[in-house]
């Protein structure tokens, strides 16, 4: 899939009307057919099934919040066999609406910026669900899970939850990730793929519950492995390309700690500063080749990246500071590439400057509690969206594999300013 895009200078950007809120609309039922028809050949290889729990406590007619979790791109598709005919809107981000938003509009879907707070998508949902009657699915990841384990959900999900105060469902896949992993360059195995849809919450239940119970529950059913599970389930994954791109998760060598040395091609990941080398078998482990293994779960390594990263937060010795294409989006006619600059990620947020020195953006870190960054992003490159309801800015890192480490950072330095107390000056108390 791509986007469209043109060229524009930072002026002529910054001088363009943003778009005006427009009500979500009820979907056409005829392009929800037309959906409905497309999954099927996506499907079929898949020998896509579903098992279903508690759902006859939802009325025929009643509109629900669907929450699903976000593996891969199938994921529409998915959701477009289940529910069909089933009327929902889509809470998607707003670059989908990108050089196609009457086509958005039609199949209901309501633009929002990832990560960034919108009190109108609030507002948006309950006009959906009140006064259209219509269900909704969402994505509260928000974004496609990197190392096949859940995303950070936000807090007090539980709050929109008791406001919306409908019959919630969740849906759960088993090897959409597997089929089709980000890192792996949109090279699609061979995976049968399933799915559990269950009624989480009753109206009357979500009234009787708390939020932090609520947070705590959605916390259970979106606690998955995903390489766990192929193992597990002795999935076989037998394409030689499996492990095409796996650098861009496991980009530090635990061995001799180098980033960005790492290298994913064929089957195997190797580091080009030491010389190690990892299989990663058909079964979804890793097995090391030349030296003793460090680790033989994905997630395990994933994992372990993210507390050197804590620690470099903590000791001051963490930067980002890489060359980036810039692009641009403030309304739904194109992203606009206005030239070059420069991307820096510290203790103390993003700062983006560029365009001859015209551009200069600064973002602290608690401005959000992840981050939109993507693989091979609509055909264009690996990318870490900034921005606000105003503007985005898209920035396609020149060289080295960032992405992943960027988003771990930003995730970690949203907990640690989060919990840390601000102090009071004493002269104003």
């Amino acid at each position: 899939m791509k986007i469209k895009t043109k060229k524009a200078s930072y002026e002529q950007v910054c001088a363009m009307p943003r778009p005006r809120h427009c009500n979500p609309l009820r979907p056409m039922f005829l392009l929800q057919l037309v959906i409905r028809v497309l999954a099927i050949f996506d499907l079929l290889p898949t020998k896509f099934k579903f098992t279903t729990e508690g759902m006859d406590k939802l009325g025929k007619k009643e509109p629900c919040l669907i929450l699903m979790n976000h593996s891969s791109f199938i994921d529409l598709k998915i959701a477009s066999r289940i529910f069909f005919p089933k009327r929902y809107g889509i809470v998607c981000t707003s670059d989908g609406f990108v050089g196609k938003p009457w086509l958005m509009r039609l199949l209901g879907c309501i633009p929002t910026q990832k990560f960034v707070s919108d009190l109108s998508l609030i507002r948006d949902m309950e006009y959906l669900l009140k006064k259209k009657n219509t269900s909704i699915l969402m994505f509260p990841e928000a974004s496609y899970s990197f190392d096949g384990t859940a995303t950070a959900l936000p807090r007090k999900m539980g709050i929109l939850l008791k406001k919306l105060n409908v019959p919630v469902v969740t849906v759960i896949t088993q090897g959409a990730f597997a089929r089709d992993p980000l890192y792996n360059c949109l090279q699609k195995r061979k995976v049968q793929v399933s799915a559990h849809v269950q009624c989480f919450a009753t109206a009357q239940e979500l009234k009787t519950m708390t939020v932090a119970e609520l947070d705590q529950k959605l916390d259970e059913a979106f606690g998955f492995d995903n390489f766990a599970w192929q193992q597990e389930n002795r999935v076989r994954i037998d394409e030689p390309f499996r492990a095409d791109g796996l650098n861009r998760i496991l980009y530090r060598c635990p061995h001799c700690g180098a980033e960005g040395k790492t290298e994913g091609k064929g089957t195997v990941l190797t580091c080009h500063q030491c010389g190690v080398q990892y299989e990663l078998t058909e079964y979804g482990k890793l097995r090391s080749l030349n030296t003793e293994g460090k680790f033989d779960h994905i997630p395990d390594w994933y994992a372990w990246q993210r507390a050197q990263v804590r620690r470099q937060l903590e000791d001051g010795s963490y930067q980002l500071d890489v060359d980036v294409t810039i692009g641009m989006m403030v309304n739904f006619k194109a992203i606009y590439m206005v030239g070059s600059g420069r991307l820096t990620h510290t203790a103390e947020g993003f700062t983006l400057t560029g365009c001859d020195g015209k551009l200069s953006y600064t973002q602290g870190p608690l401005a959000c509690y992840s981050l939109y960054a993507d693989y091979y992003w609509y055909e264009l490159g690996d990318v870490i969206c900034i921005g606000n309801n105003d503007t985005l800015y898209y920035c396609f890192p020149q060289g080295g594999d960032v992405v992943a480490k960027t988003r771990i950072a930003t995730e970690e330095l949203y907990k640690m300013k989060k919990r840390r107390p601000v102090r009071k000056d004493p002269a104003q108390e």
